[in-house]
């Protein structure tokens, strides 16, 4: 295997990790409906915020990674819902199925080996691919703590 290849694998399989921690898929999963629109004492956000806010930086961060015309968003407005609470449990749904689309697409760009990662992303700055994937790793495993921590203080976690 090249070194090429191996990152490219380590790359696809850290942007879903639970090596070292929950995965995604576990700490949304069965979430009770009741609680995801609740904001428990000490923290700042409900399951419904940090849910949405991870599918919503993921997404734009994949957008930013193949979409030649992209539009920046507004920080921290565009980021971040403005209720706790959801819409509907499919708005619930549907951001968690959207996340995991867009998980799979920044996986297939990972393992794409079309794709250089070391080069800077054209209508970028300085951005590389690497850098983003990384990125979206590092920012997904940062809220997924948290998300796990409100289940903890909701006493929805084992």
């Amino acid at each position: 295997m090249t070194i090429d290849t191996s990152l490219r694998e380590h790359l696809r399989r850290l942007l879903a990790w639970e090596d070292a921690h929950a995965g995604f898929e576990a700490a949304v999963s069965e979430f009770p409906k009741a609680h995801r629109g609740t904001v428990p004492k000490g923290v700042p956000y409900s399951a419904w915020q940090l849910l949405e806010h991870l599918r919503i930086t993921q997404h734009d961060i994949l957008d930013f990674s193949v979409n030649p015309q992209y539009q920046e968003m507004e920080w921290p407005r565009d980021y971040w819902p403005a209720s706790a609470s959801p819409p509907s449990t499919e708005a619930w749904d549907e951001s968690v199925r959207q996340f995991l689309a867009d998980r799979e697409a920044l996986q297939r760009l990972a393992a794409d080996p079309t794709v250089d990662l070391a080069a800077r992303i054209p209508h970028g700055k300085d951005q590389t691919y690497l850098r983003e994937l990384l990125l979206v790793a590092d920012h997904t495993a940062y809220h997924l703590g948290q998300l796990v921590l409100v289940r903890r203080l909701l006493g929805d976690w084992s």
